[in-house]
């Protein structure tokens, strides 16, 4: 009597390999310099299944891409968020965290979303509008936290949109300089802002 067959990967096994692959060479190195062949390479792939799971392209896959390392950073940022009823310093803890994963990552894995975004600003309609959801995305988790604690809506919507983009910007000081000084720095001064309101 034959053995039976080995179980099969499912299919989306290759797909989620494919498009993990394909975010964090984005993130590294952002759209233009990340070609089909290395991302099938990274993800253990072939040509076909790429183009089997993806037939609209680079340009299909690189918004799945997006989406993907979004949320890995959604994550990252509740992570932070939950670690302290204080939003004061639950965003400090995010600009920690931050800092240890970027450390961690040896300077490499910065926003998700940012230079794939910058490249494509006007260029890809749909890429445009997987980088503005996601940044829409983290604005509102800063908000929710920021108005539990009693700030209001408006006020709450307006100070999450500082926070993110101190936390972005502080974040490519720390690439640029393979530190994890600036993101300490905006941490310590975001909470001091946060505790004024």
């Amino acid at each position: 009597m034959d053995a039976p067959p080995a179980p099969r990967a499912p299919a989306d096994g290759t797909r989620t390999r494919i498009v993990r692959a394909a975010a964090v060479l984005m993130q590294r190195q952002g759209y233009e310099a990340t070609g089909i062949k290395r991302i099938a390479q990274d993800a253990g792939a072939t040509l076909g299944s790429v183009y089997h799971f993806f037939p609209g392209g680079k340009k299909e896959l690189a918004v799945e891409a997006l989406r993907h390392g979004a949320q890995e950073f959604t994550d990252l940022l509740r992570t932070g968020l939950d670690s302290s009823d204080d939003p004061a310093e639950a965003v400090a803890e995010c600009a920690r965290l931050l800092a240890r994963t970027l450390r961690d990552s040896d300077w490499t894995d910065g926003c998700p979303v940012a230079a794939t975004a910058l490249e494509f600003i006007g260029r890809s309609p749909a890429i445009q509008l997987a980088s503005e959801e996601a940044l829409g995305r983290w604005r509102e988790l800063l908000a929710g936290k920021l108005g539990a604690a009693g700030i209001s809506d408006e006020v709450a919507r307006e100070l999450a949109c500082s926070v993110l983009s101190t936390l972005e910007g502080a974040e490519l000081l720390c690439r640029v300089s393979a530190s994890e000084e600036p993101l300490h720095i905006a941490g310590r001064h975001l909470a001091r802002l946060i505790r004024s309101f």
